[in-house]
């Protein structure tokens, strides 16, 4: 006869709630107590069988000013954005309409020709040209290429950024000296 402790045979299921119960987060030490394994049957199955624990997300860290806060100030600038997205919209509406461009948003005047080129026709294309030269436009002479066509998008964007340089560079954030490769 054997003298000693008797061998704890466990079932599979129970084996199988020690499994989640350690890839919880559980630690093994308290798995054991909790299932009356031993430790070291709980570490030799987790190496034999691969166990792994699910990768936590760490919890976002609270604001300094407190969760609260934090959303009313995200909603204000959320309505803001709205706001001005709604105004942009309004304005590329009515000029997409083919109403003349004078109150344009800066930014937006060389996509409103481009769409107004390209939507409308040449005819509104030699009227908007003639127009932005009327109203004497910094870029009146600038976004057409000599036969009257437009140049291409991107290329007018950058002219009417350098056409604008403080303006945008103070939009951007770049200081006096600093990305002069830019407008």
């Amino acid at each position: 006869m054997l003298e000693g402790t008797a061998r704890k045979i466990r079932s599979q299921d129970t084996w199988d709630e020690v499994r989640r119960a350690w890839e919880g987060g559980e630690t093994a030490a308290s798995v054991a107590r909790r299932y009356n394994v031993g430790l070291a049957n709980v570490w030799r199955r987790r190496a034999a069988e691969g166990w792994r624990r699910r990768e936590a997300a760490d919890p976002a860290p609270e604001p300094v000013e407190g969760w609260d806060r934090y959303a009313q100030a995200k909603w204000d600038q959320h309505e803001m954005r709205l706001a001005e997205v709604r105004e942009l919209a309004r304005d590329l509406a009515r000029l997409m309409t083919g109403q003349e461009m004078d109150g344009a948003p800066l930014w937006q005047v060389a996509f409103l020709y481009h769409w107004r080129a390209e939507h409308m026709g040449p005819e509104t294309a030699a009227r908007d040209r003639a127009r932005a030269a009327e109203l004497e436009h910094p870029w009146a002479g600038e976004l057409w290429n000599e036969d009257g066509s437009l140049k291409p998008l991107g290329q007018m964007d950058w002219i009417m950024a350098s056409l604008h340089r403080e303006e945008w560079r103070r939009w951007a954030g770049l200081p006096d000296g600093a990305a002069e490769r830019f407008p």
